[in-house]
């Protein structure tokens, strides 16, 4: 009998206390991995087992989310995974914008385990 695998996450955010709580919520259900900032994000979204979603954040140092996400669909060996941007920002310019970098969604903060959860199934089936 073959036992499926989890489906991998990658959370990406630089506030270590939303990569606590998405962890928690998601963790039953997923392998996740977190990553603080938009640089480790892209390692990680490049390795040999890539996630199978990624729950980005758009306001960080250095790299923000839309940058990251431009970067991973400008990538051939990453353009297909899934992006969830996550933010604090509920202004409908950062949502459409999060569209038109290629997110497929976009959940607001602070987060609801069952819309996260939710979501997150959604674009994985």
């Amino acid at each position: 009998m073959h036992i499926k695998a989890k489906q991998k996450l990658l959370i990406v955010d630089d506030a270590v206390e939303n990569l606590d709580v998405l962890d928690a919520m998601l963790r039953d259900e997923y392998r996740v991995q977190a990553a603080r900032n938009g640089t480790v994000a892209l390692k990680l979204a490049n390795a040999p087992e890539p996630p199978d979603l990624i729950l980005l954040d758009i306001v960080m140092p250095d790299m923000d989310g839309f940058a990251v996400c431009r970067e991973l669909k400008a990538n051939a060996a990453t353009r297909d995974i899934p992006v969830i941007f996550i933010s604090a920002l509920d202004d409908v310019f950062d949502k459409v914008h999060a569209f038109r970098m290629g997110g497929v969604d976009f959940i607001t903060k602070p987060f609801h385990v069952e819309e996260v959860l939710a979501r997150v199934r959604v674009h994985l089936t």
